[in-house]
This record gives C-alpha cells, structure tokens and sequence, in this order.
C-alpha cells in the first residue's frame, strides 16, 4: 500500500515532471529542469510551510513574552513550562512546526534519490504519463560544467550551508541552561517543553550536517535540489519575517 501511494503520488509524478520539463528546456540540461522542478514542487506545497513558516514568525515575535516568563518562574519549571505552552496556545503557534517544513520534503528527497538512481538517460516509457515523451536530447551536465550524475563536495556543502541558515532563520533561539542552583530549585521540567529543546539543538545543527552527508552520498542533482529548496525557504521566510513584524503591536 505505502510502496503504491509513494509511486503514484511522490516519483511517477517528478519522474514525468522532471522528463517533461528536459524536453522543454534548451539542450536537454537536467540541472536546469531540477531547478524548475524545485520552485514548483515548493509552490504546489506552498499553502502548508506558508502556515508552518506564519507559525516560526510568531515564535520569533513572542521571544521576548518568553524570556519574561523564565524570568519570572526561574525557580519553577513545571509553571514556567505552562505558562509559556499558555502563550503559545494564546498566540496560535506551536514550537514543533519548524519540523514540518523538513519531513514534508522528505518523501520528494527519497523520490529524487530513485528517480536519479534509475537513471534519465534512457526514460522508462512504462512510468512515462500519455502526454508526456522522452526527450530528444539529455545533458547531465549542469551547465555543460557539473556531473549531476557523480559526487560533488562543492554542492554538497552549499546544500549543508544553505540548509544551516534556514534553520537559523527559521526556530526560535536555543535557551540557555540554567545554573546549578536554579535546576535544584526549579522541579521537574516539562516534556513538552524539553523535548522541544531537543528537537531544536538537532534541527539547527545535526541537520545540516546530516543533509551534507546525504547529498555527497547520492549524487550532485539531488544536492542541487536540496540548495535550491533551502534558498526558496529562506526567502520565503524573510518575506513572512517582514510581513509579520508588527504582528503583537496590532
């Protein structure tokens, strides 16, 4: 069941997408049409990370409420943890959303990895839509430049950098830990509050990492993929970021 809904829903349609669009570009170049691919793919997904992205701009406005509240119940973790779940149910806002915007692209990356891994050279016409036909001409090389087919270190690292930046833009700053004497008075922490905590040291530094790893594992197409996408997020976030400014003056 999940093998055919990933097939039909995920690679049949970035296989054809990404076959038609080689057609319709000039000299068949992939790197080209990944990158067309790419800002549709975000567009088509657009009106859920915009929800999830309006979510991290409330977050980053409301900091300062926050640090108040810590402030405030420094000594008590379990009221400090409430009150500030209170103001983020207050504010419509959740401190896990910034993961949302990574697992939604995750079945499109294991798509890409076998779409790239069964190859474009020669289209499978039995995956291939009616409308769609195999190009005449295909490039793997980017620009005439970059194997899209091979490793590339240089992609790779931008995919991991890029990817950094998204991150920092996008959550909530990492809060500090507490001293010794306010963790013996302050009680048991709250799950939520620690597991968020968690969640966030490893989205904003075991991910770029981990996503440096996998694009110079699998090939430079699925890097190029990767960069392009972060640097459609960060805009799109520095968009909603502006917009959203004066949102707790109003």
């Amino acid at each position: 069941m999940i093998p055919y809904l990933f097939n039909t829903f995920f690679y049949q349609p970035l296989y054809n997408g990404l076959v038609l669009l080689v057609s319709l570009i000039p000299y068949g170049d992939v790197g080209i049409a990944i990158i067309i691919l790419t800002v549709i793919v975000k567009v088509v997904i657009l009106p859920v990370t915009h929800r999830s992205v309006k979510s991290q701009a409330k977050l980053k406005n409301i900091e300062p409420y926050v640090k108040k509240i810590k402030e405030e119940h420094h000594n008590n973790r379990e009221l400090q943890a409430k009150k500030i779940m209170e103001l983020y149910k207050e504010h419509g806002v959740s401190p896990f959303s910034g993961c949302l915007l990574v697992l939604l692209q995750m079945p499109v990356i294991l798509a890409l990895y076998w779409v790239f891994v069964k190859g474009l050279d020669q289209p499978d016409s039995n995956l291939l839509y009616s409308f769609v036909h195999p190009p005449e001409v295909i490039s793997m090389m980017f620009f005439g430049v970059v194997d899209l087919t091979q490793k590339n270190i240089i992609l790779a690292l931008c995919a991991g950098v890029s990817q950094y930046f998204q991150m920092r833009l996008t959550l909530p700053p990492t809060p500090k830990e507490e001293s010794g004497s306010q963790k013996e008075n302050a009680g048991k922490a709250s799950f939520q509050n620690e597991l968020a905590k968690s969640m966030n040291m490893q989205m904003r530094y075991f991910l770029p990492v981990f996503i440096t790893i996998v694009a110079y594992s699998i090939s430079a197409a699925v890097a190029l993929y990767w960069v392009v996408s972060s640097l459609f997020s960060i805009g799109h976030e520095l968009f909603v970021r502006r917009k959203s400014e004066g949102l707790i003056k109003n």
